[in-house]
């Protein structure tokens, strides 16, 4: 029981004391203490890699608040328990089977064996991509902090940008629109993907053997293909002669390409969502809520749960008892677990929509707005309709921050926490048939 709320206290350990540093005189222009609330809200924001914010984060903190932001959202990406655990193994400790099991886990590894080079392929990898992020940036920037800050967010699929408008400066440059999309893919197909791509490619040429990609890098390449094209689709047609109308045909190709490739899963955005129409907001609350694959950075119910939903689906449809994907057959357990965590995030949506409800009564933020800050708060999404996170009351924010917080968890976390004990009947009950539907 004690290793499945580890992670949990890591989390509110972190953001409790990010909320104690960006209060700090040290981190703010206002050079003393204060802003408890606000710090302690961009901490959460950060820690769960969401990107929400209720200041601007450019003026309301020094350069050292900024690089405070930045660790935050590094340590929240890669998660404090595979840090901790890497730092653990570093200097020689054993782990233990049920913190060796909760980390694979995370990173939806099936087999308990490598955690020593898991770990190491995990962080590697991620300073690699943001450092090559941020060596491409610097190109165009021609400053490192810059730079940095934005592969980093990017990457983390965090959001927190260093101006006002978020990324609307950019909307003319297709190159850093380009590197931060790709950075963002990268952050959201996850890590086990990458490196799956990455050996499938070397072959091992000697002992006759290939590298092949996993059912799970196939899913998740597959599906997340899919829905960027089909976003991207969507945005052109719907926003062809609405938000893109001032764009000239080029810049409305690039910038609807980045806006199909955000929603799932970071926060930027080159076009305010208050200059979207209705459809396409409604498209981007559908791409949020399925966000990115598992053992990434991204939330949501995950590309490869909604594969396994449609494919079970579609296997009822055709009078079929098991779920089949690409030949193999997925197990019970896993559709089971497919199906609990749609429902377990449907429900925690609700619950939060409910609650801005009835603590924003006299807010200017409409229903609509309302529930799109739900749905991005629990999926650590990170987008925002307007002012709507910078005017919701204090109660709201931490409404919000606790939405956040089991977002970044996951569904299925919060799930396994409540029943933290497993049980088995030892009766065997009658079947029954029940009418449902």
């Amino acid at each position: 029981m004690k290793s499945r709320f580890s992670l949990a206290f890591g989390f509110i350990a972190l953001i409790i004391i990010g909320a104690i540093v960006l209060s700090s005189p040290w981190a703010r222009t206002a050079g003393t203490w204060g802003g408890w609330s606000d710090a302690a809200f961009t901490a959460c924001s950060a820690v769960c890699v969401t990107g929400l914010s209720v200041v601007d984060i450019g003026t309301t903190f020094t350069t050292g608040g900024q690089i405070a932001l930045i660790v935050l959202v590094e340590l929240g990406a890669l998660g404090l328990m595979a840090v901790g655990t890497f730092l653990l193994v570093a200097i020689g400790r054993r782990l233990s089977y049920a913190r060796e099991f909760s980390l694979m886990n995370a990173y939806g590894v099936a087999e308990v064996r490598g955690v020593r080079g898991l770990l190491t392929w995990v962080i590697g990898s991620t300073l690699v991509i943001e450092a090559v992020g941020a060596g491409l940036l610097y190109y165009r920037f021609h400053d490192w902090y810059l730079a940095i800050f934005f592969s980093v967010m990017s990457f983390c699929n965090a959001g927190f940008s260093l101006y006002a408008d978020s990324l609307a400066k950019f909307a003319a440059d297709p190159f850093v629109l380009g590197v931060l999309a790709l950075e963002t893919i990268l952050g959201g197909i996850g890590f086990l993907v990458i490196y799956n791509l990455c050996t499938f490619k070397f072959l091992r040429r000697k002992s006759g053997a290939k590298g092949r990609l996993s059912l799970h890098s196939s899913i998740v390449l597959k599906f997340s293909l899919g829905l960027i094209v089909i976003a991207f689709a969507v945005f052109l047609v719907s926003e062809w002669n609405w938000a893109l109308k001032e764009y000239a045909w080029g810049q409305k190709l690039w910038v609807a390409l980045y806006q199909a490739v955000t929603p799932r899963s970071c926060g930027f955005t080159v076009i305010p969502l208050e200059n979207l129409r209705l459809s396409t907001i409604g498209l981007y609350e559908g791409l949020m809520f399925i966000g990115g694959a598992p053992g990434s950075v991204a939330a949501g119910i995950k590309v490869t749960t909604l594969a396994v939903l449609v494919c079970t689906i579609l296997a009822m449809c055709r009078g079929e008892s098991e779920t089949v994907i690409s030949n193999r057959v997925i197990s019970y357990d896993v559709v089971r677990e497919s199906i609990v965590i749609v429902v377990a995030l449907l429900i925690l949506e609700n619950v939060v929509y409910g609650l801005l409800l009835a603590t924003e009564p006299n807010a200017e933020a409409s229903s609509l707005r309302l529930g799109f800050e739900a749905i991005s708060a629990i999926t650590t999404t990170g987008l925002s309709i307007g002012d709507t996170t910078a005017n919701l009351s204090p109660v709201g924010r931490v409404v919000i921050m606790c939405a956040m917080f089991l977002g970044r968890l996951g569904a299925l976390t919060v799930v396994l926490m409540i029943g933290s004990r497993e049980s088995k009947r030892l009766v065997r009950y009658p079947s029954e048939e029940l009418v449902v539907g």
